[in-house]
């Protein structure tokens, strides 16, 4: 089985009601992860999915809050120091922003195949992770 990783605009746009096609292709991707229980997110992604939703989908805090824990039976990286280190030579090596190496290092620590996110270029390969966008 191969695990997928989540960025936090795939979970924003599942929950943006108006974001039109790209919420059907992120409600569409989330529901195949949850039916095959191959998904794969952070800590980051969850803290950075709660303070969008809350603030710029003006979802309750309580709604927020079972999504999130919803996810929670996908594996969660949880990054520690040494993981913070990682993303720095991640982030100088790629020249990618400091939080999109932070999401790279966790998809690449749970070994993830498919990084799905539209921050960065569709197919391009970070070692043993592809990234692809889903809004593509």
């Amino acid at each position: 089985m191969s695990v997928e990783f989540i960025d936090t605009n795939v979970l924003v746009y599942a929950h943006e009601g108006g974001a039109g096609a790209k919420h059907d292709r992120a409600v569409d991707l989330l529901a195949r992860l949850f039916e095959d229980a191959n998904g794969a997110l952070s800590i980051q992604v969850l803290s950075e999915f709660y303070s969008v939703a809350t603030k710029k989908l003006a979802m309750k805090s309580e709604e927020t809050e079972e999504v999130i824990s919803d996810l929670g039976a996908w594996i969660v990286h949880r990054p520690g120091h040494a993981d913070l280190l990682k993303a720095s030579r991640l982030h100088r090596r790629y020249k990618i922003s400091w939080w999109d190496a932070l999401v790279l290092n966790s998809a690449i620590e749970v070994g993830c195949s498919v990084l799905w996110t539209e921050d960065l270029a569709d197919g391009q390969r970070y070692g043993s992770v592809v990234v692809r966008n889903p809004f593509r």
